[in-house]
C-alpha cells in the first residue's frame, strides 16, 4: 500500500510503502478511487488553529491527533473485502466491487451523543478518518464498520468525494438557516465550500444567496455557479452592499471562511433576530460588541460537519434533484504534498482531488 503521511507538523508529507492490511474483525478495505484536499486538511498539517487574542494556538496535538497520519476525510473507494465478523446483515446492500464513499466523521461509538446518530459531536473519543485514523491520501483505506459506507449507485467517484466533507458540511449548515430561505441568505467563502453550498441552496429550495469573497476568481466562480450577487469582503462599502443587493433584510449568514473580519462584516449585516452560523476555521477572535447580541437578538452558532443520517439525505437529494457537482480538479496520488501548497496559497477553485 502506498500512502503520503504527516510525519511532522509543517513537514512535507512523506511517501511510504508498506503491506496492505487487511480487515479484521467488523472492518472493510477499500481500494481508493479518489480523496479530496480539504481546507481542514491544512490545519491538520499545520497543527493548530489561530485562537486570536493572543491566546496560545489550539494544538491539535493537544486534542489527540498523533503523528504519523495519512490525512483524507473525503474518500471514495472500491470495497475490495469485508472483515470476518461483518454479517450478511450488516452490509445492507454493499458487495464486494461496490464503489462507495466513506462517511469520516466517527466517534466513540457508544456514548450517549454516538448513540443518537451524532458521532461527528462525540467528546469521549473522536475519530475520525484522516483525522484521528488513517484517511484516503493512499491507494488502500481500512473503515472500521460497513454502515460507514454510502453507495454511490453511479454517481461520479471523483465529483463526489467532496460530499463526505464539503457536501454534507454546507448542507448540515444550510439546514440551521432553512427559516430563511424565502429570502437571500450571505454565504462568506466562494471555494468548494462556497460553490457546494449553491449548489444545494437551489435544491433545497432557497431563494439564493449573496456570496462575499476577497479573490475576483472565486467571485467570479460564485456567479457561474447562480450566485445571485457577489461582494468582495474588502471592499470599504462592503456593508452596504451587502444591504443594496440584498434588497431586503438579511436574516441569515453562513460564515465558510471564519475570520475576525467575515464575522464581523456577517453579524454586522443581520438583521433583527438573524442567525450568523460559523463553518470556516480561519481563526482568530470573536470582535462583536457583546451588546449588540442581545440588542440585535442574534444568534451565533457553529456548524461542525454533520452526521451519518445528513449525509445519507445529502447523497439521495444529489440523485433526486440531479445536482450538478463543484468544479473538481483530479491530481495524482503523487502530486498529493504540491497540492497542498497550492490549497495553502489560494490558487485552487473549488475542489483538488487525489487519484491513486
Amino acid at each position: 500500500m502506498k500512502s503520503f503521511r504527516v510525519t511532522e507538523f509543517n513537514g512535507p508529507l512523506q511517501e511510504v510503502d508498506q503491506p496492505t492490511p487487511q480487515p479484521v474483525g467488523t472492518q472493510v478495505l477499500i481500494k481508493v478511487k479518489a480523496a479530496g484536499v480539504c481546507h481542514s486538511d491544512l490545519h491538520i498539517w499545520e497543527g493548530g488553529y489561530d485562537l486570536g487574542h493572543g491566546r496560545k494556538p489550539l494544538s491539535l496535538k493537544d486534542r489527540g491527533v498523533t503523528l504519523p497520519l495519512t490525512m483524507g476525510h473525503e474518500t471514495v473507494g472500491e470495497i475490495v473485502a469485508f472483515g470476518p465478523e461483518v454479517k450478511a446483515g450488516d452490509k445492507g446492500d454493499l458487495k464486494v466491487g461496490d464503489v462507495v464513499l466513506v462517511y469520516p466523521w466517527l466517534g466513540c461509538g457508544k456514548c450517549e451523543t454516538c448513540l443518537a446518530g451524532d458521532e461527528n459531536m462525540c467528546v469521549v473519543k473522536p475519530n475520525a478518518l484522516g483525522v484521528y485514523c488513517d484517511g484516503g491520501y493512499a491507494d488502500h483505506m481500512i473503515v472500521p464498520n460497513p454502515k460507514y459506507l454510502l453507495n454511490l449507485r453511479g454517481l461520479d467517484p471523483v465529483t463526489a468525494a467532496p460530499y463526505a466533507c464539503s457536501g454534507v458540511t454546507t448542507y448540515s449548515a444550510l439546514k440551521k438557516v432553512e427559516f430563511a430561505f424565502s429570502t437571500p441568505i450571505v454565504i462568506f467563502g466562494a471555494g468548494g465550500l462556497g460553490l457546494m453550498a449553491l449548489s444545494l441552496l437551489k435544491a433545497m429550495g432557497g431563494k439564493g444567496a449573496i456570496v462575499v469573497d476577497i479573490d475576483a476568481r472565486k467571485r467570479e466562480a460564485a456567479e457561474a455557479a447562480g450566485a445571485l450577487a457577489t461582494v468582495d469582503g474588502k471592499a470599504p462599502d462592503a456593508l452596504a452592499q451587502l444591504g443594496k443587493k440584498a434588497d431586503g433584510p438579511i436574516r441569515a449568514v453562513i460564515d465558510l471562511v471564519g475570520n475576525a473580519a467575515t464575522t464581523q462584516l456577517g453579524f454586522d449585516c443581520l438583521t433583527k433576530g438573524g442567525k450568523l452560523v460559523i463553518v470556516g476555521l480561519f481563526g482568530g477572535g470573536a470582535p462583536w460588541a457583546l451588546p449588540l447580541i442581545p440588542i440585535k437578538a442574534i444568534t451565533i452558532q457553529g456548524s461542525y460537519v454533520g452526521n451519518l443520517r445528513e449525509t445519507a439525505e445529502l447523497l439521495d437529494l444529489v440523485h433526486s434533484k440531479r445536482i450538478a457537482p463543484i468544479p473538481v480538479t483530479p491530481m495524482p496520488l503523487a502530486r498529493a504534498n504540491e497540492t497542498l501548497v497550492d490549497l495553502q496559497k489560494g490558487k485552487l477553485l473549488g475542489r483538488a482531488v487525489l487519484t491513486p
